[in-house]
């Protein structure tokens, strides 16, 4: 699971599980043998190349489950990834009646249909899987710490990786599957990008979790690029990257070295509490939630160094119960780095695995590379800069980075204030608006006023727009041109009557 984008919405969608084409077992192998990851994960390669075999035939379910195998009530095939290098989208998003082909299947739209050409624009770009890359680096140590650190007794990896799964899923696999209640706002259009009524780009990675231990597994990793709706600034935009991990148990597992573990239950039926579900007994949770914290634990360490302060927060969500946030002591400051918990036995027991209990994990990559190699503004992970991206090409992936600042080149602020429309209007109908049209211009956008007419009732609202280019300095000119194209497109598009 994973820690939620909006500090203030404790409840909102979660990290969990991210996304992985289908490549045959020995290509993964040459993949991994070319990675420039040190001497220590050398010694390491033989068994990776074993799981990454051993996961070939999960590959290939999940790849038959793709092509139109429904997985469950409601639950229709996601879209597939080309076969040959195209653009990753056609069609004119948000014209109902049209289609639009994302990854080689093509998406009927109707009145859901909300994806920006900005936003499709980076579908297929996987940040995490470009060598060198800080995402990938962040990646990359978090396999090979799992990957030494957990190793089953054939002395293989205990945990399998998927980072290249389509971005693509069904309502089912995003909301239903993880027990989302219907009436969440993570399932608005306001928050989540749709295709369509019945097809979005996954909103969290979870999206994938059902699937995957529908078809067998019980230990494994997940990364890939998920999709929210967002405000804009320097640690929000609408596409992002998470790593998630799951873990189940049988009693056998759970218990062993356990005095008296034999006379131990996984389950039993009492009532639900703050401390347990009402399907699992108070010892087994506390054995998982002790397994959890301590993977995490030696997680943070293997990533920030010795000596790191770290406290639990209880909080919620849909699919793990109990459930905690992570919070760790960073350069005198409380930072919040993941979500985990529980896992919901009632989603565990639906995707076949009934007599097993686990705990997942989920962390934003942006997130952790933002606070290990200091890099200010998450707009940079999406430049093609060489200043940038070339502090980051390193022989050893555990190699100290930090980042040294480009020159920042001077902002061009601009307002904007209109009357909203009765109805249908959302901040982050505009928010993706000026995202569309400024692109990465744009650094921030405050709501900076809010007026309520005393006889008309109808609400104003002024935003401050800053743009910034990362690469040179812009004019007023030339910022005012896009800025005039904002407000031609607030009028147009989502009916507000201009006050500029």
């Amino acid at each position: 699971m994973a820690a939620p984008r909006r500090a203030a919405s404790r409840n909102c969608q979660t990290v969990f599980y991210s996304s992985c084409t289908i490549l045959h077992s020995h290509q993964l192998c040459t993949r991994f043998q070319f990675l420039h990851i040190g001497e220590a994960v050398k010694g390491v390669a033989a068994m990776v190349c074993w799981a990454l075999r051993r996961a070939a035939q999960v590959r290939v379910h999940l790849a038959r489950k793709a092509s139109g195998v429904c997985r469950g009530p409601e639950h229709q095939a996601s879209g597939a990834r080309p076969t040959a290098p195209e653009p990753a989208a056609r069609g004119a998003p948000g014209a109902l009646g049209g289609t639009v082909e994302l990854l080689g299947k093509s998406y009927p739209q109707d009145g859901y249909s909300n994806l920006s050409r900005k936003v499709l624009s980076r579908v297929g770009r996987n940040l995490h899987n470009r060598p060198h890359h800080p995402l990938w680096l962040i990646k990359e140590r978090v396999k090979q710490h799992f990957y030494s650190r957990y190793v089953a007794r054939s002395g293989t990896p205990l945990f399998s990786v998927y980072d290249d799964l389509s971005p693509v899923v069904t309502t089912w696999q995003n909301f239903d599957s993880l027990l989302v209640p219907a009436d969440h706002p993570s399932r608005k259009k306001g928050d989540s990008y749709y295709l369509n009524a019945t097809h979005m780009l996954r909103a969290h990675t979870s999206a994938h979790q059902w699937d995957l231990l529908r078809a067998g597994l019980d230990a494994f990793l997940v990364v890939g690029d998920v999709y929210r709706r967002d405000q804009i600034d320097a640690q929000h935009h609408p596409v992002f990257h998470q790593l998630e991990a799951v873990r189940l148990f049988s009693r056998h597992q759970l218990f062993a070295g356990v005095k008296d573990g034999e006379n131990l239950q996984l389950f039993e039926q009492s009532s639900r509490s703050a401390r347990k579900q009402e399907t699992h007994t108070l010892e087994a949770t506390k054995l998982v939630e002790f397994d959890l914290k301590q993977t995490l634990t030696r997680l943070m360490t293997h990533l920030f160094g010795d000596g790191l302060d770290i406290r639990w927060v209880d909080c919620y969500f849909p699919f793990t119960h109990p459930s905690f946030e992570m919070e760790i002591s960073f350069h005198g400051e409380w930072l919040e780095i993941l979500g985990c918990g529980v896992m919901e036995q009632q989603l565990v027991n639906s995707a076949g695995a009934e007599d097993q209990i686990g705990w997942a994990f989920g962390l934003g990559l942006e997130r952790l590379a933002m606070v290990l190699y200091d890099i200010p503004d998450i707009r940079l992970f999406w430049s093609e800069d060489e200043r940038f991206l070339k502090q980051f090409c390193v022989q050893d992936i555990n190699q100290k980075v930090k980042f040294q600042p480009l020159s920042k080149y001077p902002a061009v602020i601009n307002d904007i204030s209109f009357w909203l429309p009765r109805e249908n209007y959302t901040e982050n109908d505009f928010y993706d608006l000026v995202r569309t049209i400024g692109g990465d211009l744009v650094e921030k956008v405050d709501l900076i006023d809010k007026f309520e007419h005393p006889k008309t009732h109808r609400t104003s609202h002024c935003y401050r727009i800053t743009y910034r280019h990362m690469e040179r300095t812009m004019s007023q000119r030339e910022v005012g041109r896009v800025h005039q194209a904002v407000q031609e497109a607030a009028v147009r598009l989502l009916g507000v009557e201009g006050r500029f």
